[in-house]
């Protein structure tokens, strides 16, 4: 008997279009101009601080730290992180109730989801979007209604700053209906590199208290601001009740390989997603929540936080000087170490030769892929963070990751000087 045609794919893998992480690590793989600059991906270039390195290779010795950590997460990393937020949150933080320790950031979500979201419950997200937010909601049957930020109107011919990208709150709320569980915001904001106002979040945040809605804050990017930087959930303790806040030691100190996240929430919601977690992972990877405990008992102590924050804006105003140079326009970020540019003004030859996986795209992805081929630099197009009806949003623009070594970004600064023939 054959079985062939019973063993197929769940939908929710099945079908996908090539994503966009392939599609750029094979272009740059394959491109001619080696070795190739990857601006694309968002993984730092360099090795977190040396006092957070010790203490992960201090933790391979430890025999505890070998073996299954609770599946909240290590008390040491739950109450270094509550002692750490607290100041920050005007409160004390109870470490055993409103803080769990997840496999990165992006398993912190999903528990989320998972914990919270059943079979036709809707979510609302904004464009652009992190791509894992969509397949995480998806799984667990949840629709997604998509909410676009509206991009400065002045983008494609002048240098705007991210705040310029803005919530219509009356499209918000329209948004809302009875099926609405969740909202998810994000910032410092992955592409664009926008903090979210106080006043944004205040209007957010009570809409969500008038509807009930739960709140996700994704502020993976919470140490790297460059302009006063709000938290939802200290906005009043109506809205604290509704939020669950993540938070990733990957990002905070540059291992992204670490796979170390956390929520912060009020214990009601925390454990739900402390049972969807056990569930998904049972629990996080022991020797290096050790190191991550460590990372923030001495943060303060090694001015980590402050240099951080100074080293990457540092690199940001360096690299965007090129865009100066080119009279590219870019969307100059409020945080984080992405960096939006607008390629409008880049004219690729009519007849140049795209791949079947690139040429059906929207220009952002030819764009892409054409930089990878002539330049050697590689960045990644943002349509992929946006649904097909809303492509047209961010088809003109390329994100950059800047967490990489200054002579890396000197490097891709010379290499993008070669645009010069091809922008009218």
């Amino acid at each position: 008997m054959d079985n062939k045609g019973k063993i197929q794919p769940a939908k929710r893998v099945a079908g996908r279009k090539q994503d966009v992480w392939t599609i750029v690590n094979e272009a740059a793989a394959a491109s001619p101009v080696q070795p190739i600059v990857n601006m694309g991906q968002g993984f730092f270039g360099y090795n977190p601080p040396q006092f957070i390195l010790n203490a992960a290779k201090e933790a391979l010795n430890k025999v505890d730290c070998n073996q299954y950590s609770p599946t909240r997460g290590r008390p040491r990393l739950k109450k270094a992180i509550a002692d750490a937020y607290s100041p920050l949150w005007g409160r004390k933080l109870n470490p055993d109730t409103e803080v769990t320790i997840t496999t990165g950031a992006n398993e912190g979500m999903l528990s989320a989801f998972m914990g919270f979201i059943e079979e036709g419950d809707e979510v609302i997200v904004f464009e652009p979007f992190f791509d894992q937010y969509i397949s995480n909601i998806e799984m667990p049957g949840g629709k997604i209604v998509y909410v676009p930020l509206h991009p400065p109107p002045k983008g494609a011919s002048q240098n705007t700053s991210s705040a310029e990208w803005t919530i219509d709150f009356a499209e918000l709320e329209r948004a809302i209906t009875p099926r609405t569980k969740m909202i998810v915001i994000n910032t410092p904001h992955n592409p664009i590199g926008k903090v979210f106002s106080k006043d944004e979040l205040l209007k957010i945040g009570e809409l969500c208290v008038k509807n009930q809605i739960l709140i996700l804050s994704d502020e993976v990017y919470d140490r790297l601001f460059y302009v006063p930087f709000t938290r939802i959930a200290t906005l009043s303790p109506e809205i604290e009740r509704l939020t669950l806040t993540v938070g990733s030691a990957g990002k905070n100190f540059y291992a992204t390989g670490w796979r170390v996240g956390w929520l912060i929430g009020p214990p009601e919601l925390i454990q739900y997603v402390a049972a969807a977690h056990t569930r998904i992972c049972y629990s996080s990877v022991s020797p290096l929540q050790e190191a991550a405990a460590v990372g923030f008992e001495q943060a303060d102590a090694e001015n980590f936080w402050e240099t951080a924050k100074k080293e990457m804006k540092d690199k940001m105003d360096s690299f965007n000087t090129i865009w100066k140079e080119l009279d590219l326009p870019f969307s100059d970020p409020e945080g984080g170490y992405f960096v939006l540019v607008n390629m409008k003004k880049v004219k690729i030859p009519s007849d140049y030769p795209f791949p079947a996986q690139v040429k059906d795209r929207p220009r952002d992805f030819k764009l892409s892929w054409f930089l990878i081929q002539e330049v050697g630099v590689a960045a990644i197009p943002p349509t992929e963070f946006y649904t097909d009806g809303n492509a047209h949003i961010g088809e003109d623009w390329l994100r950059f990751a800047v967490c990489k070594e200054d002579e890396v970004l000197e490097r891709a600064k010379e290499r993008l000087r070669d645009l010069k023939k091809y922008i009218e």
